[in-house]
């Protein structure tokens, strides 16, 4: 999961930076331009996707290739993707594309004048098959430099079919109607919720996604840069609403599997579990789209039986159902022939079809087959994310490190154990935002 190696990330960084420095970078530009020297038609790209992630996407790769013998792509995926990637631009030997995982990076680059914009060609095929959203996702300062490919999405509400079916409940579609479900569900003798802020050293993590969420809902998407961005305080009254909102729900021992004093020592993997136990422990369970791995294996083994999801409600209707998440975007450092042919390719289906049909991602594209996908949870969750009007990134992922893999874990984790108020929590976290 991204957020638990945030950590590992920094350790990383340093580590790196620090041979940089030792090493001197001529020697290493000497090696890096070395190795660089590849064929006119040859087409490199660079992204952390490795292990599993990167067979799925070397058979994208293939079927370009295989469609267009004229040019030759190659991938190559790298654990330290993120200071590499630095490293090759300063040094003057990027890759000609590159798959950036943080929106933050590909701003960076761009400012810095080493993006390409993308050709007006493919910029009408991101028009054409994408939701306005990705478009601006993938712009900066009136130019489109970003492709969004493979996504993942957070804003989901796991339960277990059988049971609300022998119980008869219903999906609510809005915020108030879940609140009703709620009251339903304590008055029926059954916890609402389960709730897991355990993570190691990142626990709290989960906590800031349900507050990123809520933010999306009542403060909307404009608010909600503001506020990643500091321009607003940390403790903005609109952030103080969101928070409530969230403690609806922790604070509430009724609505909380064991009891709030309970989330923070569960695991965030483990609180899905209660859902399919006999008899289960509680109704619904908040998580990413990642979430399913975590479920006991005889659930796996027949997740369309067992497993339902939707969408979590939205409160304004003026911001439809928020989608939170992440997902990496394709941005080009060279213009040379054949660029912008892969490039265009991302935008289409057939780009994607093959590693949607072996599960484990989400495509944004409007035109999509979604009976490509390998089971109809996934299915269901691409079509919220495709209909989405409002997606964001992680904001904890976009702040500063002291901030976002910091005092906005703990803050939450002080949140629900009552250490702190809803004032003092954002409060204290405000504080520790670099000046």
């Amino acid at each position: 999961m991204k957020k638990n190696v945030n950590f590992g990330r920094v350790a990383k960084i340093s580590a790196a930076c620090a041979a940089i420095a030792m090493l001197g970078l001529t020697g290493c530009n000497d090696k890096k331009q070395a190795a660089a020297k590849p064929e006119d038609n040859t087409i490199r790209i660079e992204g952390a996707f490795r292990g599993e992630e990167e067979a799925r996407f070397q058979e994208i790769v293939k079927i370009f290739n295989e469609q267009n013998p004229q040019f030759h792509v190659t991938y190559e995926g790298s654990p330290d993707f993120e200071v590499q990637i630095q490293v090759e631009t300063q040094a003057n030997t990027p890759p000609d594309i590159a798959a950036i995982p943080q929106p933050g990076t590909m701003k960076r680059f761009a400012d810095a004048g080493w993006l390409k914009p993308l050709d007006p060609e493919v910029v009408a095929a991101i028009d054409s098959n994408y939701a306005a959203v990705w478009k601006e996702l993938g712009s900066y300062k009136g130019q489109t430099y970003g492709i969004f490919h493979r996504v993942n999405a957070k804003s989901f509400v796991w339960y277990n079919k059988k049971e609300w079916a022998k119980r008869g409940y219903s999906i609510p579609k809005t915020w108030e109607e879940l609140r009703a479900l709620e009251d339903k569900m304590v008055a029926d003798g059954v916890t609402p919720w389960t709730v897991g802020f355990e993570s190691a050293a990142a626990t709290g993590w989960p906590g800031t996604d349900w507050l990123e969420d809520l933010m999306l809902r009542t403060a909307g998407p404009d608010v909600y840069d503001k506020w990643v961005n500091h321009e607003i305080k940390f403790n903005d009254p609109a952030v103080e609403k969101a928070l409530e909102y969230c403690g609806e729900i922790f604070l509430n021992d009724k609505y909380v599997y064991g009891g709030s004093a309970n989330i923070v020592s569960m695991n965030y993997g483990d609180s899905i579990k209660p859902l399919f136990e006999n008899p289960p422990k509680a109704m619904m369970n908040r998580q990413g789209n990642f979430i399913t791995g975590f479920m006991q294996q005889e659930i796996q083994d027949n997740l369309e039986e067992n497993v339902g999801v939707f969408a979590l409600p939205g409160v304004d209707e003026r911001w439809g159902t928020p989608v939170l998440g992440g997902g990496d975007q394709f941005v080009a450092f060279t213009d040379k022939p054949g660029v912008k042919e892969f490039m265009k390719f991302l935008t289409t289906w057939d780009a994607c079809a093959p590693w949607a049909r072996i599960g484990g991602a989400l495509f944004p594209h409007k035109n999509q087959n979604f009976n490509d996908y390998g089971n109809s949870l996934e299915r269901e969750i691409a079509r919220v994310l495709v209909n989405a009007s409002v997606f964001r990134f992680d904001a904890s992922d976009l702040m500063p490190t002291e901030v976002g893999s910091g005092s906005f874990w703990t803050g939450m984790v002080n949140y629900v154990t009552k250490a702190e108020d809803a004032k003092t929590c954002l409060k204290v976290i405000d504080e520790t935002w670099p000046q």
